[in-house]
């Protein structure tokens, strides 16, 4: 069953919570973010394979290797949090998308909106950091 959206939908507390149409909203969400994060990637494994380094400047050198060392650090999270996507679309796939994964109640739009690769709701992920800095403080 193909879902199309309205041009102009955008998900509302008004709506019934991950209709199909909610639920399709998400996944296109997240199959963009997903798919900017994988052209990232090749742009960089282009730029990483165009060659050595040939700066004659030690400094210069040792700049060139940096940046790289942070490149591919950011690369090594944008594969984590393709991971997570991919993560969030088979949930979506198995209706458990939206819902929290200790309370089962729904996370909420705006949260999904601004992570919609949360798992959580707020109310846990306040008792997860809470309890991580109890644990950290120890």
């Amino acid at each position: 069953m193909t879902i199309t959206l309205p041009p102009d939908y955008s998900p509302s507390k008004d709506r019934d919570f991950m209709s199909p149409q909610m639920q399709e909203y998400f996944r296109q969400k997240l199959l963009l973010w997903r798919s900017e994060l994988v052209d990232e990637s090749n742009e960089t494994l282009q730029s990483l394979q165009e060659g050595g380094i040939v700066e004659p400047d030690i400094a210069d050198r040792a700049s060139i290797e940096t940046e790289r060392s942070l490149e591919l650090r950011t690369r090594d999270r944008a594969r984590k949090l393709i991971a997570k996507i991919d993560s969030a679309l088979q949930r979506i796939d198995e209706g458990s998308y939206g819902y929290c994964d200790e309370t089962m109640e729904p996370i909420g739009i705006s949260r999904l909106e601004a992570r919609p690769i949360a798992t959580l709701s707020i109310e846990a992920q306040e008792r997860h950091e809470r309890m991580e800095r109890t644990h950290r403080d120890d």
